[in-house]
């Protein structure tokens, strides 16, 4: 019976270690959408304060949206884990408690026992009217374990006691947590309705002064094409001084090429923040027959000021500044080249080897946005960085 307890206990203490763990993992999730969403809130007040591009708002409110749904999913998925959690408590308890009241049956009767030959004097009337002197050792022996065989049980009693009261005020605090994050649920879903009004409500402005509005993105194209000419450029002039074959032509390029390539889908972020803008060919999200400009790289939105460091190891080959895009860094990985657009400021100039990690400038806040542009290539070939990032 006790080495059966041990086992049930046992595993139930592993599944709620388990369990806490994708508590923790969920809680960790919820913390970073929050920091973005903070970060986008940032964003659509300055957006608003510029009178920004309403394309650039939508997507914000839209990539909050997403964000908002992504916390009610992992608010969702807690309330399971802790109902499961409680459930397994409470067949922790039901354990616990039918334990205790075997130790009570088993402790009552040898109370009883040892009330009912209380008297010494019966004690050694019994021993001297054994049969044979086996006979009265065992019975000498069976009222000094008497004693020591009640105290055992009282103390597994007790302990088993102690185990159900523990037991029952993590069930409480199971019921509390498992409260707070349905009512915390409530208020995101509260939220969330509001932010879809507020997007559908820029969707109808859009639709009202389209005229407005497709001219911004005409000149957002021009400004896109004119940032992927350019890179076009600098990289097969990057190429080309190396006879077009880096990689073959250096052997220290080849390592360099080799290890990025082995880094697919590990590289580090250069800044923390949602990405807002994605890579490819895509549609406008209101005039749906109308082209977006093709994106080689991503848009992270991030906080005023912040950091940006280099996704890998490298050599700085050149600093430039290009309309719409500000200051842009361009690092060279062997066959590899990554991109950091729309700066303000660098911690680097070209020719310098950077690690992974290091610093290499701050990003610029422009018209409202505070966002980074980031491109990554394969020799003269734009790859998408979310296949490539961590």
């Amino acid at each position: 019976m006790k080495r059966l307890f041990t086992i049930i206990l046992s595993l139930f203490c592993f599944v709620a270690s388990v369990s806490a763990q994708n508590v923790k993992a969920s809680q960790d999730k919820k913390a970073r959408l929050e920091r973005e969403i903070a970060i986008i809130d940032k964003q659509i007040a300055a957006n608003a304060s510029k009178s920004s591009s309403k394309l650039s708002e939508l997507e914000l409110l839209r990539k909050k949206i997403e964000n908002r749904k992504a916390l009610l999913d992992e608010a969702d998925s807690e309330i399971r884990t802790y109902d499961a959690m409680i459930s397994k408590a409470k067949k922790q308890m039901d354990a616990l408690q039918a334990r205790v009241d075997t130790l009570s049956e088993h402790y009552s009767r040898l109370v009883m026992s040892a009330y009912k030959n209380r008297d010494t004097r019966l004690w050694y009337m019994y021993i001297l009217s054994s049969d044979n002197i086996a006979q009265a050792f065992r019975r000498v022996s069976y009222f000094k374990n008497l004693s020591t065989q009640m105290n055992a049980d009282a103390r597994r009693l007790q302990q088993a006691k102690d185990e159900l009261e523990k037991q029952k005020e993590t069930m409480d605090a199971l019921r509390s947590d498992a409260q707070k994050v349905r009512q915390e649920r409530a208020s995101e879903l509260n939220r969330l309705k509001a932010e879809e009004s507020e997007a559908n409500a820029v969707v109808r402005q859009l639709n009202r002064d389209k005229k407005k509005y497709q001219a911004q993105l005409a000149s957002k194209k021009k400004e896109v094409e004119a940032l992927n000419k350019e890179l076009a450029r600098l990289v097969a002039q990057n190429m080309n001084k190396q006879g077009g074959k880096s990689s073959k032509a250096d052997p220290q390029a080849v390592k360099l090429s080799s290890e990025f390539a082995k880094n697919k889908g590990k590289l580090p972020w250069p800044a923390e923040g949602p990405v807002v803008d994605y890579f490819g060919q895509r549609f406008h999200p209101v005039y749906k027959n109308l082209k977006l400009p093709p994106k080689n790289g991503i848009e992270v939105a991030l906080d005023k000021d912040t950091q940006v460091k280099s996704v890998f190891d490298g050599v700085v080959k050149q600093i430039m500044v290009q309309p719409g895009y500000n200051i842009c860094v361009i690092v060279q990985h062997g066959n590899y080249f990554s991109f950091y657009c729309r700066l303000k400021s660098t911690a680097v100039k070209a020719g310098d080897k950077v690690s992974t990690g290091q610093t290499i400038g701050v990003v610029d806040t422009m018209n409202g946005q505070t966002r980074l542009h980031l491109e990554i290539w394969q020799g003269s070939q734009p790859q998408n960085p979310l296949n490539w990032l961590r």
